[in-house]
């Protein structure tokens, strides 16, 4: 079959960013299918694409996917109304595209909640099959940050959120809180709890550090929802009480990675370390090399606790990173059944720290933990076993 995909954040793993798409795309043409992927442009994804954009867009074929890459150039440090108009021009030109080739499947993916509208105009104008992945609950994780307050825009999510679930053939949900929210409107509505995957880039041969410091790593966004300060609230304590070997190591950017520098200079943290962000392949290499601890952090918001599947959980699992996490949910749970991470309480820095040390102390632990990573990444978030599921929900009869 031919599928029409929509991403706007699409990136290859030579960019910095989530490859669920990228991944699931190969799956699809190693199945018999054709992809056509839309995508806008972004300051960290590398989309493969190299020819000058013409007329507004470029396409190509990269790793058998036929790729139609938007003049849209997006960034986490973008205002809100720049990224919003960036959401809705994506989606204008999506609709463009949809009236014109020639597809049986429409299949979008959010973020944004924009990338359903060509879905829902291809299934009323044209009746061709919708399905839409779901990545977050909008507008209830907006309205819950406080991100977004006007009720006419907040009003205007909630509708199109309700008309891209009910014209939905089926959705695909990467959390369980996903998955409830979607019944919650549509208890009827097929909805496939898929998460984000691990991926298989390096396999950890040896727990041996090259240096004598322990390392605990943060990857991806630095934005609000991300509530980074906590981590610097630890680092702050951990240098209070004269413990030097410990550092760490922020690789990625946003919006919010400014003010943590800043905070960093004027409290004299020495032990966090800021990086830019890095392409897939070299990050997994960077924390194989480097990295004791992967820190999985969130904002204290009661709807990230089952409502989110970070890209990065998986990475530090297929990595046999001891994942140390700071928010309840479903996640925080799968640490601690599997002992593969330490899960601390929200708002808890004592709690945090003292997680740290324990790993710090015992490298014993750290293998164990290690090792349930690993094998809980294989026999549940292996990225083929996710894909063969994910295919076999979208083309069920």
């Amino acid at each position: 079959m031919k599928i029409l995909y929509f991403h706007q954040h699409f990136t290859t793993p030579k960019g910095s960013g989530g490859t669920r798409s990228y991944e699931f795309s190969k799956e699809l043409i190693r199945a018999g299918h054709q992809v056509t992927l839309v995508c806008g442009s972004s300051d960290l994804a590398v989309t493969g694409l190299k020819n000058k954009f013409r007329s507004g867009y470029r396409t190509g074929i990269v790793d058998g996917i036929n790729i139609i890459e938007l003049e849209l150039l997006y960034s986490n440090s973008q205002s809100f109304i720049k990224r919003s108009i960036l959401f809705l021009k994506y989606s204008l030109y999506g609709v463009k595209i949809s009236m014109r080739l020639n597809y049986d499947v429409v299949f979008g993916t959010s973020t944004p909640l924009t990338a359903s509208i060509p879905g829902i105009v291809s299934k009323l104008l044209r009746n061709k099959k919708f399905i839409f992945e779901v990545r977050d609950l909008w507008p209830e994780l907006p309205k819950a940050m406080g991100v977004i307050t006007n009720p006419l825009i907040l009003s205007a999510m909630d509708i199109l959120e309700t008309l891209s679930y009910k014209f939905a053939d089926r959705c695909v949900a990467l959390a369980p809180g996903i998955a409830n929210g979607i019944k919650r409107k549509y208890p009827l509505k097929k909805v496939a709890i898929i998460p984000n995957g691990s991926d298989r880039f390096i396999t950890r041969k040896n727990f041996k550090k090259k240096n004598n410091k322990c390392i605990a790593a943060f990857t991806g966004a630095h934005g609000q929802a991300n509530g980074l300060n906590a981590v610097l609230d630890v680092a702050y304590l951990l240098k209070q009480r004269g413990i030097a070997d410990v550092e760490f190591h922020f690789i990625g950017d946003g919006k919010m990675k400014p003010s943590l520098i800043q905070r960093a200079i004027n409290q004299d943290l020495d032990n966090c370390i800021f990086l830019d962000p890095m392409p897939k392949y070299k990050l997994f290499q960077y924390l194989h090399d480097q990295a004791d601890i992967g820190l999985m952090v969130l904002e204290n918001i009661p709807a990230f606790y089952n409502g989110t599947s970070p890209n990065k959980f998986f990475d530090y699992i297929s990595l046999g990173l001891p994942v140390l996490n700071n928010y309840p949910g479903w996640l925080a749970n799968m640490i601690k059944s599997h002992h593969c991470g330490i899960a601390v309480p929200p708002g808890d820095p004592e709690a945090f720290a003292e997680a740290i040390i324990r790993l710090k102390k015992d490298p014993t632990e750290r293998k164990v933990m290690s090792h349930r990573g690993i094998e809980l990444a294989n026999s549940k978030f292996d990225r083929t076993l996710l894909a063969t599921e994910f295919i076999d929900f979208i083309f069920k009869s």
